[in-house]
Parts: structure tokens; C-alpha cells; sequence
């Protein structure tokens, strides 16, 4: 893997995308990690594989979208998707400060 800065970046472009051809080239902001440059060559489709499940990994977790929705743009069925959810330490399930407290009131009914 490559790193360069976004002045770098700015100042030669080619440079990083031939380095992508090679490897990802991670974009430094500062001193933190700000993106990732990846190079979509001929075999896209395998590339497009390995990034559906992320991104819709991470819509999921950030509430965009739904559990179905995220795992129909994943293109996993529901349940690898949930595995894939819970390899990532992504809870299927939120818990708040109201879970307790209803399942509480549950148990009485079970």
C-alpha cells in the first residue's frame, strides 16, 4: 500500500494512479487517513464484488438504510449479509436505554 498527502496529490495525480495500478494509495488529510484510492481496472466486476458489501455494510450502520435494503445492494442474501454485519462487529440488533426496561416488561409475558 501507498500513502501521499493531498498536497502531493495535487501537485502530481498521475503519480498516485500509477501507484494505484499497483497497490491502493491510502490519502493522508494531515496526519489522518482522509481516503483511499483504488485502481478499477478491466476486471471491475470482481472489484465492484468486494465493494457492494462494504459500502452497504456501512449505510446500515450509519441508519441510511434498512437491514433488507443493504443486503439487496450488497448482493448477499440476507443471511450471509447478517454474517458479513456481524465480521465487521456491527450490531444487527440496537440496543438503547430502553431495551432493558422492555425486556423486562417482556419476561412477565414469556
Amino acid at each position: 500500500m501507498y500513502a501521499t498527502n493531498v498536497r502531493e496529490l495535487k501537485k502530481n495525480p498521475s503519480l498516485a494512479l500509477r501507484q494505484a495500478k499497483d497497490a491502493p494509495v491510502l490519502i493522508l488529510k494531515g496526519d489522518e487517513p482522509d481516503a483511499l484510492l483504488i485502481h478499477l481496472d478491466e476486471n471491475l466486476s470482481k472489484t465492484e464484488t468486494g465493494l457492494r458489501p462494504a459500502l452497504a455494510a456501512n449505510l446500515y450502520k450509519e441508519g441510511v438504510m434498512s437491514l433488507g435494503k443493504a443486503s439487496k445492494l450488497s448482493g448477499l442474501a440476507m443471511s450471509d449479509f447478517i454474517r458479513h454485519l456481524g465480521s465487521l462487529g456491527i450490531e444487527i440488533v440496537k440496543v438503547d436505554e430502553t431495551t432493558a426496561h422492555e425486556t423486562k416488561d417482556l419476561s412477565v409475558w414469556l
